[in-house]
């Protein structure tokens, strides 16, 4: 019972703690999979560790190939994706696209970063395309988005043919987080860039913070450093995209990042406007307390042990609520982050700092089965920024937490299934950008 409580508490705040640098080893699990599909079978045995190697041959490697894509076809892409710690191992996905089928592969590495094996999953739940995301009309290049002591892998999505045309940086939601916002296997982020630059929009997105640099978040932080240093960097670099019109930088924030946009707005008042998608009205705290809630309705157990189980919950996530130290050090751990990071968010008042905000338009978009973020945070939203003539509201009733159309509310097993961000408000997102 304990662990379906926390199931969604984890998702929306849980950070990392990978050990080795994430990009190394995405690059080093393309590499080999770049050596397969180039037939450099030597090249890619030499990856793997010294005791595998002795097991296996590159003839064995060469056949493994040959096997792969008489069933498959010639690989179209193939991309890591995201890596997990399992044990003392490192688990990297990579997802691959063949001419006749999609399959994903699982690359695992040691502690020397050299591959000790790789599996292929059963494709019970890949990433599919959107079928609004026209290849033909846009164009993407990978860059890295720089801070003092820090490089996010980063993708510019620009149409092509356009000029002057308008840029929206992608702000991810809590916890670590890859550049498409991954969730099983929907990537909400990346059917958002496909979907805006179709209609003439470009965007920026990249690898959260805490995904990459895990170990400088094991002390004291607060969304400064988790989201806010990047925003900014983001938004100056989507002034700098060739074709753009930089006069028109947006900022779509999802979940947290909806809830810290009027917050960074603040700080970048050039910005052309915000689009706050699935985002909390209230503390965090109070959020995190309405997912227990729900999830623990769902249970449906009424007994005293899982009623206890409950009073725990609340108890716990009653402690986030402080707004000053006192006693408590500035590091100790409340549900998984640190008393600052509580303490700046709770002395921060999202719907009281967009009500300062005049110069920037403001679109706020709610999903009716969202389970993470409550409709209720919409209403907040709406009596709260009513009277103001640069906000637009829109509620859409089968929207989940990732955007998707979905036909009821769940209890988080909708986010293992594939279905992309609906194509409905990707069009009122353009709409409203382009002032129609």
């Amino acid at each position: 019972m304990k662990k379906t409580f926390l199931l969604l508490v984890l998702l929306f705040v849980s950070t990392a703690s990978f050990s080795q640098n994430v990009l190394s080893l995405f690059s080093k699990a393309n590499q080999f999979f770049i050596y397969m599909a180039e037939e450099k079978f030597t090249e890619a045995h030499q990856l793997f560790d010294e005791t595998e190697q002795a097991k296996i041959t590159p003839d064995n490697l060469k056949q493994l190939w040959e096997n792969i894509t008489t069933k498959l076809g010639k690989p179209v892409t193939l991309d890591a994706i995201q890596s997990k710690l399992q044990g003392e191992y490192y688990a990297v996905t990579v997802e691959g696209e063949f001419e006749k089928d999609k399959q994903n592969f699982v690359v695992f590495f040691g502690k020397g970063e050299k591959i000790i094996g790789f599996i292929m999953p059963p494709n019970a739940s890949v990433y599919a395309k959107p079928i609004y995301a026209d290849t033909n009309l846009y164009q993407e290049k990978s860059v890295y988005l720089q801070t003092p002591g820090h490089q996010l892998a980063a993708v510019i999505t620009t149409p092509k043919n356009v000029k002057n045309f308008p840029m929206v940086v992608l702000l991810h939601g809590s916890g670590p987080s890859d550049m498409d916002a991954t969730v099983g296997p929907n990537k909400p982020f990346k059917d958002l860039a496909s979907g805006l630059a179709s209609k003439g929009i470009g965007t920026i997105r990249y690898v959260k913070r805490t995904l990459v640099y895990a170990r400088e978040f094991g002390g004291a932080f607060t969304v400064k450093e988790e989201v806010i240093d990047d925003a900014l960097a983001a938004i100056a670099m989507a002034k700098t995209v060739a074709g753009v019109n930089p006069k028109g930088i947006y900022l779509l924030g999802h979940s947290l990042g909806g809830m810290l946009a009027p917050r960074i707005a603040t700080l970048t008042p050039d910005l052309a406007g915000l689009i706050l998608a699935e985002a909390p009205a209230v503390k965090l705290g109070d959020v995190i307390l309405d997912q227990n809630k729900y999830m623990f309705s769902l249970a449906n157990d009424t007994t005293v042990a899982g009623k206890k189980l409950l009073e725990d919950a609340v108890t716990e996530i009653g402690r986030s609520k402080l707004t000053k130290l006192n006693a408590i050090k500035a590091d100790s751990l409340i549900i998984g982050l640190p008393a600052a990071y509580w303490i700046d968010l709770n002395l921060y008042d999202q719907i009281a700092t967009a009500k300062k905000l005049t110069k920037q338009r403001i679109f706020i978009v709610q999903g009716g089965n969202d389970i993470q973020v409550a409709e209720a945070n919409y209403k907040l939203w709406e009596t709260g920024l009513a009277k103001k003539p640069n906000v637009t509201f829109k509620l859409y009733p089968e929207l989940n937490h990732l955007l998707s159309p979905q036909t009821e509310k769940s209890n988080g097993t909708q986010y293992q299934v594939p279905v992309n961000v609906s194509e409905t408000l990707i069009n009122d997102i353009v709409n409203w950008i382009k002032g129609k």
